[in-house]
């Protein structure tokens, strides 16, 4: 037998994946390469999304002694997120606020405002503000929050948006912190307007977009289904990644609503309310980009409106991402790209299917990955508007692939049993019978340092699982929880039972296995999605069917 003595190769790693490694923003990367003719060459992916050996980056790091230091910066950002919370947008809005117009507020504190101003110091107004945006965007992505757009999510959509020109009026009727809504077409040229129902989110994106130069940015506070702040508005481009899932979007205030053209959606389907909004506001040639749940492609309340939009020609294109895109998910989305009819007719619906891809994978479809459908063969019973379902149906062995998501789900299900922690009875219920110490004096000890805004063990004598399990238990909940219901996680209030290191361990490996457990569920439940999707499709086509009686 030849003996293979090869070693795997090198893991490779992104742009945000080095500055985590080096406790910097993404920015600061970007600089890096730019300024430093040495630093490692793209080892892979694309030229909007490079991969880097990760062993050469560790080099590189060790040899110009980057990564030993905490950025300005980070600095800044630990102290918003110990300040705030959980309600940082508050913070980062002050911060934008005094860097806008020399404005102290009063809930930053002395301390934080002297931070701020010091490290402005040392860069633009707009490259720290920029550097705090992209931490929280990131503490979103890794807390699974989807209140902000994902960075994927971004370049999907400026990918298929395509040229801006600097004439354009755009429009994001949710735009959150302004992430989508600036980061298409030029930064001087177009008009932009936005809506979010979060009043500090939409200051924080009014002041952003007047730090990065978007000057002719106007963003008003307020829900733009039930009171629309923009009603007269006809945009060349609307872009928007609507809330999902929300029963109570407004539906029995608007049932008489002008903008349901296509039909007034279920209480189930508020992103199709969203969809028919953003519309409402194109103008005649205009473009209309959405983000959406792969479930509205083939949902029975839909059927309706997506049939109306297949037969009026407003639906031009439906492109399936990769999962991972999204930030609060592992799930699939679509992005569905409207147009509003100037006379010109567009007989196809084009499929685009990019599921199989990595998510920093180029954007531009395959061959194999992008089929032009005829508008009469989507206005069937089911209006399905998935890609998967249009490109290479012809070609593909259901069975096999059902076969194999069930053997998947089953092996997960073994996983699961033999993962959670098998544990003894104690002698609560209640706290424990323990000494116990603050997560603040453990600082000041010397034995956690925050690294992201999290406390992390540094001492042979705590465990950081340990830590971290103890550290969302429901007695520091209720101790990070305010009276009017607001929590706010200030971890260094919590606090830790003292037990020796051994113990600790027991508890520590407890915790772990509990993740991995959470872990696998989300698993399951992506797979559950997908079998199901599947043997709905294949039965519903011919290729798959119920055994025979008695089989």
């Amino acid at each position: 037998m030849k003996d293979d003595t090869r070693q795997a190769p090198d893991p490779l790693i992104t742009g945000a994946e080095i500055a985590r490694l080096a406790g910097v923003t993404r920015a600061a990367v970007s600089n890096w390469r730019r300024r430093y003719e040495d630093f490692p060459a793209p080892a892979g992916g694309g030229p909007t999304s490079p991969l880097f050996n990760l062993a050469d980056v560790n080099a590189w790091l060790a040899k110009q002694r980057k990564g030993h230091d905490v950025s300005d910066e980070v600095r800044l950002w630990q102290s918003l997120r110990g300040e705030f919370g959980d309600d940082v947008v508050q913070g980062l809005t002050a911060i934008a606020r005094l860097l806008a117009d020399n404005t102290p507020s009063p809930r930053l504190g002395p301390e934080i405002t002297q931070q701020a101003l010091d490290t402005a110091q040392s860069t633009s107004k707009a490259e720290l503000l920029s550097a705090l945006t992209e931490l929280f965007v990131d503490f979103t992505r890794r807390t699974g929050s989807d209140q902000v757009s994902s960075a994927r999510i971004v370049r999907a959509v400026r990918h298929f948006v395509g040229p801006v020109p600097a004439t354009a009026t755009v429009l994001d009727p949710a735009c959150g912190i302004g992430t989508l809504l600036l980061s298409v077409g030029p930064t001087i040229g177009p008009a932009r307007y936005g809506q979010e129902i979060d009043a500090a989110m939409a200051d924080f994106a009014q002041l952003r977009a007047g730090l990065s130069g978007h000057t002719r940015t106007k963003v008003r506070a307020g829900d733009s289904l039930r009171d629309d702040k923009w009603p007269d508005l006809k945009a060349d481009l609307v872009v928007c990644d609507p809330p999902v899932a929300s029963p109570d979007w407004g539906r029995e205030d608007l049932l008489l609503d002008s903008r349901w053209e296509l039909g007034t959606p279920s209480r189930a389907e508020s992103e199709l309310a969203w969809l028919q909004h953003a519309y409402s506001h194109t103008a005649p040639g205009g473009k209309a980009v959405m983000v959406m749940p792969a479930s509205v492609a083939y949902r029975k309340a839909g059927r309706r409106i997506r049939a109306e939009l297949v037969r009026r020609g407003i639906l031009t294109q439906v492109v399936a991402l990769p999962a991972g895109t999204a930030a609060g998910h592992s799930l699939p989305v679509h992005l569905w790209i409207l147009v509003r009819p100037d006379g010109h007719a567009v007989p196809t619906v084009r499929m685009v299917d990019l599921t199989a891809n990595a998510p920093d994978a180029p954007l531009s479809p395959e061959p194999g990955q992008i089929v032009d459908v005829p508008l009469i063969d989507l206005l069937d019973d089911t209006v399905d508007l998935t890609p998967g379902s249009h490109i290479g149906s012809t070609n593909r062995d259901y069975l096999v692939e059902y076969t194999a998501l069930r053997e998947q789900l089953r092996e997960q299900l073994q996983a699961l049993d033999s993962l959670l922690p098998r544990l003894a009875a104690g002698d609560g219920p209640g706290t424990l019978d323990t000494a116990s110490v603050s997560v603040a004096d453990l600082a000041r000890a010397g034995l956690v340092e925050y690294t992201e805004g999290e406390p992390v063990s540094v001492s042979e004598h705590l465990d950081t699982d340990y830590l971290h399990g103890f550290l969302v238990s429901s007695t520091n909940r209720r101790r990070s929880t305010s009276s009017t219901g607001t929590f706010r996680a200030d971890t260094r209030g919590s606090r830790i039972p003292q037990m020796g290191i051994e113990a600790q361990r027991g508890y520590g490996a407890a915790f772990r296995a509990l993740q991995e457990v959470e872990a696998c569920t989300r698993r399951l439940t992506q797979l559950s999605e997908q079998a199901t999707a599947l043997a709905r499709e294949g039965l519903t086509n011919g290729a798959l069917h119920p055994p025979a009686e008695g089989a």
